[in-house]
């Protein structure tokens, strides 16, 4: 029976004593811990020790109750495995690094407990565990299964839905900086090409600006026929945006509750049967995708942060700043922006499609998800640097123009106030941007408008 008599992989012919079957778990969990790079994040390592108990109690891994049991109380008592980052291609699923985590739980390898880094050994004596000895299959089943680029990606897709809503409230603050006419939202447009997406950030947008001042002030004798794409085409981009995160969340929702390990027992009908629920494909294409999607929100933003710093368009000073030419305002802002959106081209590139043989040529075709889950977490952050560097530059242009606009707008520029006074003069803005980016990260911007804009979504 593969796994529980048998070798791995390419070695699955090769036949396992009945005296050699619990040193064949226990080595299996020894030769796959080879992930190299920086330690995964504790709230990935929290996440993925979940979903990994989650899949194990649907019944299916066949192992015993203790190893279910141990795997919750070192996430109840704080015990959590070192995981290298690297070294998962999403074969039989993310085997490198959850052996790692299979390898504290025998009482090798480290963790990190009460905030100090020690051996798995130590850390679980001082949580009053004990770790186990591996009954047959229980290695494997701890160590296939797709739960790292799961966990990432759960933990990205949350950020990119934050992001999704903040930058609805960005975009009109930097069209009302901007002298910008909300007549490219108007629900008949949006009707007629029914996206949710589309529909639900046109929604957001008219709600955003009603009641403008500044909006009342250039809606006659204005020579603009309409305004550039970045302001115009928000709806259909960010309403893009919204409508491929929505197919991830059903994808990552199937995901974290399915069974993903081999072989798979039934013991209804008495069968056990060897498969691939633990190929990384499905998760692997969306968190593509949903990398690919959020990208867009940067991309989109970067040119509005052009279009407000370029006073040869924005109608207002250049760079924002109150005096160019001694200051140089926003200048070099954009240019962080442009540089993030350069960094996420090149992760927007899809991981799914470099499949490179493992095992012996067992492992053929493999989904390259955890690189997936990387690549979305880094382009999420990336973005929300560049969202509060268009935050900080409409919030300056508001402040240029010197009349108010709507409500929620100005409860949103509030929150960048709060973080980022005026730029009167030159100063250095690296801590500006990072403030506000964590306004954005904790939901600071959108929850700030809901107040006055209930129907927010």
């Amino acid at each position: 029976m593969y796994g529980v008599n048998t070798g791995f992989g390419d070695l699955a012919r090769v036949r396992v004593a009945p005296a050699d079957i619990r040193a064949l778990q226990r080595n299996l969990v020894r030769s796959h811990a080879v992930g190299v790079g920086d330690p995964l994040q504790v709230d990935v390592v929290r996440a993925v020790m979940l979903l990994r108990a989650n899949t194990l109690a649907a019944g299916r891994a066949g192992v015993r109750r203790e190893l279910l049991e141990l795997l919750i109380d070192m996430l109840n008592r704080g015990v959590h495995p070192i995981v290298p980052m690297h070294g998962s291609v999403g074969a039989s699923g993310d085997l490198a690094p959850l052996a790692h985590l299979a390898l504290a739980m025998i009482g090798e390898g480290e963790a990190i407990h009460d905030g100090r880094r020690k051996s798995a050994a130590d850390a679980l004596k001082h949580a009053g565990l004990r770790p186990l000895e591996l009954a047959p299959k229980e290695g494997i089943a701890l160590i296939n299964g797709t739960q790292v680029m799961t966990a990432i990606g759960c933990l990205a897709l949350h950020d990119a839905e934050i992001l999704a809503r903040s930058a609805d409230v960005v975009a009109a603050m930097s069209a009302e900086a901007l002298r910008a006419t909300d007549q490219a939202w108007d629900s008949a447009i949006h009707d007629a090409r029914p996206h949710p997406g589309q529909r639900a950030v046109a929604a957001n947008l008219r709600a955003l600006m009603d009641g403008s001042e500044i909006r009342e002030s250039h809606r006659s004798g204005d020579p603009r026929v309409q305004d550039p794409y970045s302001i115009r085409c928000v709806p259909q981009v960010h309403g893009a945006t919204r409508d491929a995160l929505g197919y991830v969340r059903r994808v990552l929702e199937t995901e974290i509750n399915a069974v993903t390990d081999n072989p798979l027992v039934f013991p209804e009908d008495g069968r056990v049967l060897s498969g691939g629920n633990f190929h990384g494909q499905p998760v692997a294409i969306a968190l593509d995708l949903a990398t690919i999607a959020v990208a867009q929100l940067g991309e989109i933003s970067e040119a509005r942060v052009d279009r407000l710093t370029n006073g040869h368009t924005s109608g207002l000073p250049a760079f924002l700043s109150p005096d160019p030419g001694t200051s140089s305002g926003f200048m070099v802002a954009q240019y962080t922006a442009a540089a993030l959106v350069a960094e996420d081209r090149l992760r927007a590139m899809p991981a799914s499609v470099q499949s490179v043989p493992t095992s012996a040529g067992m492992e053929d075709h493999v989904s390259m998800g955890t690189h997936a889950a990387h690549k979305l977490a880094a382009v999420v952050r990336n973005v929300r640097d560049i969202l509060a560097i268009e935050s900080l530059c409409a919030a300056q242009g508001l402040d240029l123009l010197k009349m108010s606009s709507s409500e929620p707008i100005e409860a949103a520029k509030a929150v960048v106030r709060e973080r980022s006074p005026f730029l009167a003069e030159d100063r250095p803005l690296a801590g500006d941007v990072a403030r506000v980016a964590d306004a954005i990260a904790r939901d600071l911007l959108a929850t700030a408008v809901t107040h006055t804009v209930p129907e927010l979504v």
